[in-house]
């Protein structure tokens, strides 16, 4: 019988976790580590992502400060919000949605964010930290990713890890993390050539390719663990819709544990954004030594 791993669950334990964390963090700086957010346009998908983060916020005693721009917004006044943030005191993660409008350079605008405030994890210098193992601010959803697979693995030593997806958000990211615990890992993608055989011999399975049903049962060899990273809104015959991850999920029921889509994954992410503003905040306490980077230059 498939064990479902639950992130619900596990999500509201790390959540809690979080809670007394930023409850202590309180007493030290005098006020709630505060998480800036900010949302350039009003796309309707952002707008329900970045209201849910700040109701989550709110439930483990952060302080969300929110900076609402319009579409029209020029780059170098982002840009000039990102350097206000990065030296506010008070503020001790910066989330900003994406997407950006077409004329804002994303790249450069997430470059400029603090690397000790860069709770997405995806400044150079928090990417550089996590490829050499020598810590800063872990990208959300591979840190979620790990978390669930250490409710049914404690040891990794020597496991066959397939991760299906190159992204610089979860598929690099989350290989470089299996590696620190010993894995053998492979990184694969759409065009790899043989893929359902690679597939084949891995104990562990991250699929995140953002391709609906693309890994089938017989892919999956029996035993083995499966993260199912993709959601994709697809349309039924009958014209309703429905989520679905990359994952056949009802023919690998040979498998030792999978994660559901929705319910895996997604509540991780959420989770993994407090608990690593939590962190800032901390890491804030203990001088430039112990900051990461106060500053992007």
């Amino acid at each position: 019988m498939t064990a479902i791993i639950d992130g619900i669950a596990l999500a509201r334990r790390v959540s809690q976790e979080t809670a007394d964390t930023v409850s202590a963090l309180a007493v030290r700086l005098g006020q709630a580590p505060g998480l800036a957010v900010v949302l350039v346009g009003n796309d309707p998908a952002s707008e329900v992502y970045v209201g849910r983060k700040i109701r989550e916020c709110r439930k483990v005693g952060l302080r969300s400060i929110e900076h609402r721009l319009p579409a029209s917004t020029r780059e170098a006044e982002l840009l000039s919000l990102i350097a206000d943030l990065n030296v506010d005191p008070g503020v001790h993660g910066i989330l900003v949605q994406l997407p950006l409008p077409p004329h804002i350079d994303a790249g450069l605008v997430l470059d400029a964010i603090a690397p000790g405030k860069d709770v997405d994890g995806f400044h150079p210098v928090n990417v550089g930290r996590l490829s050499t193992g020598t810590g800063g601010l872990v990208p959300c959803t591979p840190l979620g990713i790990m978390m669930l697979l250490d409710t049914v693995i404690s040891d990794y030593r020597g496991l066959d890890a397939v991760v299906i997806g190159k992204s610089n958000i979860v598929g690099k990211p989350v290989a470089m993390l299996l590696l620190e615990r010993e894995a053998t890992v492979t990184v694969t993608h759409i065009e790899t050539r043989g893929l359902s055989e690679i597939v084949r011999k891995a104990d562990i399975v991250v699929a995140a390719a953002g391709s609906p049903g693309l890994v089938k049962g017989f892919w999956v060899k029996e035993g083995a663990v499966i993260i199912d990273v993709g959601i994709t809104r697809v349309t039924r015959p009958d014209g309703t819709s429905a989520l679905k991850g990359d994952v056949a999920f009802d023919e690998v029921q040979h498998a030792r544990a999978v994660t559901p889509v929705p319910g895996g994954v997604g509540p991780m992410t959420i989770a993994c954004l407090l608990s690593n503003t939590a962190k800032a905040a901390a890491l804030s306490l203990e001088g430039p030594g112990g900051r990461i980077a106060s500053s992007a230059g």
